[in-house]
């Protein structure tokens, strides 16, 4: 069956640890130069409507080293940039590629896309989400600091698309997290209604008190 990465509680805990694994692994083999090619004869769509350097280099450096081949598009050099709808760009992609990345504006683009497309979507940023950059996060923690169970992340800034899946990672495993947003920007409200799931996530108006603590943790602004 089809799966999509529109967000990161599409994922279980579970599944995160073992991607978290999995990209040790890779990362791994990439130091020691060993061959390793999983995504041979694999075509991967990276539609980008935002403008992006690091997103589009991680993803088309990572396909391609993984024995894949990345295809660029933008709505202006597509169909899209005329008016076409998103399920027929995704009806068409979807008999081309393997797999669809896209990096846009709502998140509804990116589920709408997954609505109808046959191959997996992956979420490459929305104003809502972007839960390809906390993975990456989670993981450089884990590897630099130890198992993020054992830590306090605490988050400062805006509530933005990247504390809504901060907020969404400590949900799906259940670590220390404190954000401090100003009042007039907090993070998703639906989301916040979720988070009380975790016992361990605090939301304060006060940056003072989000790091408090951190002597041997992490602190992450948006």
């Amino acid at each position: 069956m089809k799966r999509d990465f529109t967000k990161l509680l599409d994922i279980t805990p579970e599944e995160c640890r073992h991607l978290l694994k999995r990209t040790a692994f890779i990362k791994h083999v990439r130091k020691i130069g060993a061959p390793y090619k999983p995504l041979m004869d694999k075509t991967l769509a990276m539609i980008f409507e935002k403008a992006s350097t690091r997103t589009r280099t991680s993803f088309e450096v990572g396909v391609t080293e993984l024995g894949g081949h990345a295809l660029v598009t933008n709505t202006a050099e597509s169909q899209m940039g005329r008016g076409e709808p998103l399920r027929d760009t995704a009806r068409v992609l979807s008999r081309y590629v393997h797999a669809i990345m896209i990096r846009t504006y709502a998140q509804e683009t990116v589920e709408e896309l997954a609505r109808w497309s046959s191959v997996p979507v992956i979420n490459g940023l929305t104003d809502l989400y972007h839960p390809c950059q906390v993975l990456c996060d989670l993981f450089t923690i884990e590897e630099f600091k130890g198992s993020i169970d054992d830590l306090k992340i605490a988050y400062i800034g805006d509530g933005n698309n990247m504390a809504n899946s901060w907020i969404e990672a400590s949900i799906l495993l259940g670590f220390f997290l404190s954000i401090a947003t100003p009042e007039a920007y907090q993070p998703n409200e639906d989301l916040l209604k979720q988070a009380k799931i975790n016992p361990r996530f605090t939301l304060t108006n006060d940056p003072r008190e989000a790091v408090e603590g951190l002597t041997s943790s992490t602190l992450t602004s948006g």
